[in-house]
């Protein structure tokens, strides 16, 4: 998963991308981009690591201008090269600057027809790049100077009908202003807000409310599925749908795990979704477990605290804070390689003793991906002197795969592919475990936003929206983030490629 943002301004907007890109932080730890546009020179600076990290004083004094995108990385084919942070950039046509949070189910095809009929080269592995490169050849056009509203539409248009997948994309032209466009089933979040100033309106969009929110811009909606809105150098808005037949599918995950809960993504408050995930599946624990003697609810932070204080209202229960979260640790779940999410569990939680000694506890988690962590947060309880230790996730079972953007890519590091409630209860060393089901989770979710009547729920019930994923193209995925892991990809693109990265 990552992050992206894009403003025009009336104003220099190096400092409002950097605050935007620190408040989605949590979206990708990996790597991190902010280009400009100054005077028709695109201005560059991207680095592996965090936010506050890339850029020195130095590098934000020469991101100058008044329009701009940046974006927030963790690589979804397990690699960290430099070569892969965003944006990306290619010089033709007018100079094309990209960043892109999603991914492309048909990548190799693409990239194969662009060298085959446009002879454009894609030099690293990444998808955004060839979604750039794609974007470039549908905007080169008849060729003329003039790059109207109706072009730049078209150009989108013809760009949905090649790519599949799930995008929400930034991109700026220079001489001509930012395009911002999301994927027909509207899987990825991408939302839009303005601000009034003294020299007229600043425009901004963003893959959630909160980058608006931090940077003082008023939210105007939320991107369409299908939709591309053009915002000129001068601050004038255009938008159009672009796709033949787009539908409201947009990834409930989000609303899970990944966005902030001070967040609102296609008219749904995070906060609100997880407090109805703590209802619904409160009202399952209450009705499943009632003969279980459970003595305190205790959230894994912090994704889980506003679910698990729902719970613990639910069933009646006094609610805890067993774990105290090193903040300065990162998400384990997006950490590249499961060594290092193995090893960095104990250096982010360390529980409080005297919470679990003597108790039957109710841990509460947003869901279980690979159980690992899952298994040493109960073994972290026990040791904290728990008599009882019952598992509750406020997800589903994660069985599938996703192929939209998510870290999951192999069925086979899934601890429910596979195995049934009760085995993974077994796995995981857990007293007893409940999951939310599919259905509940749904409706928790679509209880803010009604005119949502389908969610993207692939990784629970393997239902692909864009309807092209086969299984020879999950065992191709499966073998490539496998050799990633592995670090022979990382190895292959260790080479400095940045020729236009200024101040490394």
């Amino acid at each position: 998963m990552c992050g992206i943002v894009g403003i025009v301004g009336k104003y220099p907007v190096n400092q409002a991308l950097y605050d935007g890109l620190t408040v989605l932080q949590h979206r990708g730890q990996d790597a991190a981009g902010i280009v400009t546009v100054d005077q028709d020179r695109l201005r560059l600076r991207k680095a592996n690591g965090l936010v506050k990290d890339v850029f020195e004083e130095r590098h934000m004094e020469r991101l100058s201008g008044n329009i701009g995108i940046g974006h927030v990385r963790y690589p979804t084919a397990g690699s960290s090269s430099t070569a892969e942070a965003q944006p990306f950039y290619v010089n033709s046509p007018f100079g094309l600057a990209l960043a892109h949070n999603g991914n492309l189910t048909n990548a190799e095809q693409v990239k194969a027809e662009l060298f085959k009929v446009a002879r454009r080269h894609v030099n690293t592995s990444s998808d955004s790049e060839v979604l750039l490169n794609a974007l470039a050849h549908e905007l080169q056009g008849d060729g003329s100077m003039q790059l109207m509203p109706e072009a730049i539409f078209r150009a989108v248009t013809n760009l949905h009908r090649k790519v599949r997948g799930g995008y929400a994309v930034v991109a700026l032209i220079i001489g001509h202003g930012l395009v911002a466009f999301r994927d027909p089933h509207g899987i990825r979040p991408l939302v839009m807000g303005k601000r009034e100033t003294a020299l007229g309106t600043e425009y901004m969009v963003a893959s959630e409310s909160v980058a608006l929110d931090a940077d003082g811009f008023t939210v105007l909606r939320d991107v369409s599925p299908g939709e591309a809105v053009y915002i000129t150098e001068n601050g004038e808005l255009y938008s159009q749908q672009c796709a033949e037949n787009p539908t409201y599918t947009p990834c409930i995950f989000e609303y899970v795990y990944f966005a902030r809960p001070d967040s609102t993504i296609d008219n749904v408050s995070v906060y609100a979704s997880r407090v109805a995930m703590g209802k619904k599946l409160g009202e399952k624990i209450k009705k499943e477990w009632a003969h279980l003697d459970i003595d305190v609810v205790i959230p894994i932070p912090e994704t889980s605290n506003d679910a698990a204080l729902q719970i613990a209202t639910e069933l009646g229960l006094p609610y805890r804070q067993g774990y105290v979260k090193n903040r300065y640790i990162g998400r384990t779940f997006i950490m590249p390689g499961q060594g290092e999410r193995k090893k960095s569990v104990k250096r982010k939680l360390n529980a409080i003793w005297q919470e679990f000694k003597g108790k039957n506890v109710l841990l509460v988690d947003d869901s279980i991906v690979r159980g690992t962590t899952s298994e040493q947060i109960i073994d972290m309880a026990r040791e904290a002197g728990a008599n009882k230790v019952y598992f509750a996730s406020a997800a589903p079972e994660i069985r599938f795969p996703n192929v939209y953007g998510i870290d999951m890519p192999s069925a086979n590091e899934l601890i429910a592919h596979g195995h049934d409630v009760e085995s993974i209860c077994k796995i995981i060393g857990a007293d007893g475990l409940i999951f939310q089901s599919l259905p509940d989770l749904v409706e928790a979710v679509r209880s803010q936003n009604p005119d949502i009547k389908k969610f993207e729920t692939s990784v629970f019930d393997g239902v692909y929206v864009t309807n092209d994923i086969t299984q020879e193209y999950l065992n191709k995925l499966d073998a490539s983030r496998n050799d990633a892991k592995k670090g022979n990809k990382t190895a292959l693109m260790a080479g400095n490629l940045e020729t236009y990265n200024e101040g490394n």
